[in-house]
């Protein structure tokens, strides 16, 4: 019997399809007393987790036959009209997805060509990095920081003529940084003046800390009369993220194309859980929604001060004004992977900023995630992370 050779089956495109740096990290997080800031996963004390049970079963007796069934591409309806009143556009403009993750392939199964040139941020969210990755683009890159991508940076890679921009306006993945109102006024004027289309990822929109949520930019651009702002958002981080339901919004033309794009991938979302997250929303979301911002901002305000205590004088982090991170930058020349195998040894772990470049780079920037641990954990992780920090910048 003749032994198989798997990489000369492989298609080209397999090539590009590579196991995420930080997830094969993430598998040394599981050690026993480790205290991780490394996931961005939301804080599981939020989750709804009885009012899910019971709505669950409700939903199971009374509409067993349509939410077991097989339903449509574009998602089920009454979910699309509550998304869609939600944020002011028409119900032909919203498809629910599996997860923004499913959004972002699409994304790139409908826009993007081998060579094609694709805008994004430095740092920028790993996940988007991947996914467009495999359609073998050619990325092009601009800084950004803690109010948001460097304009004049900006206006230069725009003559390079990407097809799409893609960012995160609001508490950044992985940076924190949440990009003012003027700053977003002048990128859309820069964009519509070049007809460029953006896509922007507003997965942690609700999760703002002050008395009130920035306009995102698709909002802005439906004041000007711009259609070229497709808009992602997601349930995963204000209800739960195992349901796998988000959704895209965008011009009806753009969003065929994503819906015939999604139907051979999945055919649809599952009904179910798109109920259920319905079910969900309409009972005391304002509510909800109110403790998930408090108990954030709780957090992150105990990681703060926590670093202010812990970290050394050569250490520079962000202060989110929402979301789930702190972006920290180290002296040049110190690895934040070195410092990650270190922070180990005191059992506590993070995620190395390289991978959030997509052109490299970064290699003493780091993310930290308060969301999953409660204060007191905060505390004592920083307090770890300190120690290590010392000791390399100390070395015996």
């Amino acid at each position: 019997m003749k032994t198989l050779e798997w990489r000369a089956l492989f298609g080209q495109g397999a090539e590009r399809i590579q196991a995420s740096t930080i997830r094969e990290l993430l598998k040394l997080t599981q050690r026993p007393g480790i205290i991780s800031f490394a996931g961005g996963l939301p804080a599981p004390e939020l989750f709804p987790k009885a009012e899910a049970a019971e709505k669950a079963a409700e939903i199971l007796k009374e509409k067993g036959e349509v939410a077991l069934q097989y339903g449509p591409t574009e998602g089920y309806l009454p979910l699309r009209a509550f998304v869609a009143e939600w944020l002011g556009v028409e119900v032909e403009e919203v498809l629910i997805t599996t997860g923004s993750q499913q959004a972002l392939d699409l994304l790139g199964k409908v826009f993007l060509d081998e060579g094609a040139p694709v805008l994004l941020e430095a740092p920028s969210y790993l996940g988007a990095i991947q996914a467009f990755r495999a359609y073998g683009p050619r990325f092009l890159t601009v800084p950004t920081g803690e109010e948001g991508p460097d304009l004049e940076a900006l206006a230069e890679v725009l003559k390079e003529g990407p097809r799409f921009l893609y960012l995160i306006p609001s508490f950044q993945n992985p940076s924190g940084g949440l990009m003012p109102l003027w700053a977003r006024e002048r990128l859309l004027e820069m964009v519509m003046e070049k007809g460029l289309l953006v896509v922007e990822d507003d997965a942690y929109r609700e999760l703002y800390f002050g008395e009130s949520r920035v306009k995102s930019l698709f909002e802005l651009a439906r004041e000007a009369g711009y259609p070229g702002v497709i808009y992602l958002s997601s349930f995963s981080k204000i209800l739960a993220p195992g349901l796998r339901v988000a959704f895209a919004v965008a011009h009806p033309e753009a969003l065929l194309k994503l819906t015939q794009a999604k139907q051979g991938v999945d055919l649809h979302t599952p009904v179910l859980n798109q109920i259920l997250v319905l079910e969900l929303l309409k009972e005391g979301l304002l509510e909800h929604l109110s403790r998930v911002r408090r108990v954030y901002r709780d957090k992150a305000q105990a990681m703060l001060e926590a670093l202010e205590k812990e970290m050394p004088k050569e250490v520079a982090f962000t202060r989110p004004k929402g979301g789930m991170f702190v972006w920290m930058e180290l002296p040049q020349g110190l690895s934040a992977e070195a410092l990650f195998h270190k922070a180990l040894e005191e059992k506590v772990a993070f995620v190395p900023g390289g991978p959030f470049f997509a052109l490299g780079g970064g290699e003493n920037t780091l993310r930290l995630s308060y969301a999953t641990m409660d204060q007191a954990a905060i505390a004592e992780g920083v307090r770890r992370l300190g120690k290590a920090l010392r000791a390399l910048l100390t070395p015996a």
